[in-house]
């Protein structure tokens, strides 16, 4: 009789869920006992309520994982805001200058470039799919023994999980705070993502279903306050003026909120019985949106590692197999990680010579043919 082996996912974020359901749905699954742990009380998400302030830009590729374990429908079916258009500038540029970088899906044979999509609902959709499975699920419960075969760290980036076993980091503090908030913009957003990169850290402005924006200002720390202290009106000025009036007058249309920025990198992934994923394992700048889909390739790498392991009569916890995921996935973070931190000190600097430097690499990439065409797909997930 084959051996079944104990499954603790410590964390039911989008990550840790995807996890729990991948595992839960593959080949081997009836060899898993799978328990799902989080501190928080269960996620809801309904219709009746606003666009929550916490939303992910979900690559193409990474929908596609959604639907793999039956949770895209739900969440297609509720809102979602497709994405089919990308605009980048500078603050010494324009929107529509040469220098600009423009991606369209048609340009990549894809529908769209991705989707903005509630956090909560994501959760929610993955916790339906997860009602119907063999697998626990326990909530407003803190974890104080890793006590299993496996247990897999999906717990964000102030891990238990990571501090319990003594995994450390490499920390890469930006001096920067991202103020979040929805507006209503004077002009249609058009399905595009736009992002302006300021002296002081990127704007970006994210699409939303019911045609407001969700931005997210990565800037210093004073002017995170001030954003978060200003009346309304003058919010909506403040955040007109440093996205250029690309979308015309933005009028505050929802809760605000703050966070320090700060890249992190695990020095290792596993230990025996131990797996990180997610931002337990990694925490990028928001600048390209990739957290979130890095995050879900890190669930599908290692439900994939387990489930060949299970396959040739493997303990799964053991850390030659956890390696592989590891090998397969470390180098590939830290590569988004180190050139998330590159882009941002790049368009951060005064120097009058980077920035015509910068104006010139941009609109040399817009004509770069093959290798813009693999970068795009790489980042929405179809390229892989």
């Amino acid at each position: 009789m084959n051996r079944q082996f104990d499954v603790l996912i410590v964390g039911a974020g989008v990550t840790g869920l995807t996890v729990a359901a991948l595992l839960a749905q593959c080949r081997h699954s009836d060899r898993l006992r799978l328990t799902v742990v989080d501190a928080a009380p269960r996620p809801t998400h309904s219709i009746k309520d606003d666009a929550a302030l916490r939303v992910s830009a979900i690559a193409t590729g990474s929908a596609e994982l959604l639907d793999s374990i039956g949770a895209w429908s739900h969440i297609s079916d509720t809102r979602v805001s497709a994405y089919e258009c990308m605009r980048v500038w500078d603050e010494s540029g324009t929107a529509d200058s040469s220098a600009t970088l423009r991606f369209d899906a048609a340009e990549f044979g894809v529908p769209q470039l991705g989707f903005i999509v509630e956090n909560g609902l994501i959760q929610h959709a993955i916790l339906k799919v997860l009602d119907t499975l063999d697998v626990t699920l326990v909530f407003n419960t803190k974890v104080d023994a890793l006590d299993a075969d496996l247990v897999i760290g999906a717990d964000g980036a102030r891990s238990f999980v990571r501090e319990s076993v003594g995994i450390e980091t490499r920390d890469f503090p930006y001096g920067q705070t991202a103020f979040v908030t929805h507006l209503r913009p004077e002009n249609s957003h058009c399905n595009t993502a736009w992002q302006r990169f300021l002296r002081d850290g990127p704007i970006g402005m994210l699409p939303l279903h019911d045609g407001r924006i969700s931005v997210v200002w990565s800037t210093h720390e004073a002017l995170a306050e001030r954003a978060m202290s200003a009346s309304d009106e003058d919010l909506g000025e403040i955040l007109s003026d440093v996205t250029d009036y690309v979308l015309g007058d933005l009028e505050v249309s929802g809760p605000r909120g703050a966070f320090p920025l700060c890249a992190r990198h695990a020095r290792q992934y596993v230990m025996p019985g131990i797996a990180l994923i997610g931002d337990a394992a990694h925490a990028v700048h928001p600048l390209a949106g990739q957290g979130a889909n890095l995050g879900l390739q890190d669930a599908a790498t290692l439900a994939g590692v387990i489930d060949h392991a299970l396959g040739n009569g493997e303990n799964p916890g053991d850390r030659p197999v956890l390696r592989r995921y590891e090998r397969a996935r470390k180098g590939e973070n830290a590569t988004m990680l180190h050139f998330m931190t590159g882009l941002n000190k790049l368009f951060t600097t005064d120097s009058v010579l980077v920035r015509e430097l910068r104006a010139t690499g941009m609109r040399l990439f817009n004509y770069s043919g093959p290798i813009r065409d693999h970068a795009v797909k790489v980042a929405i997930g179809v390229g892989r």
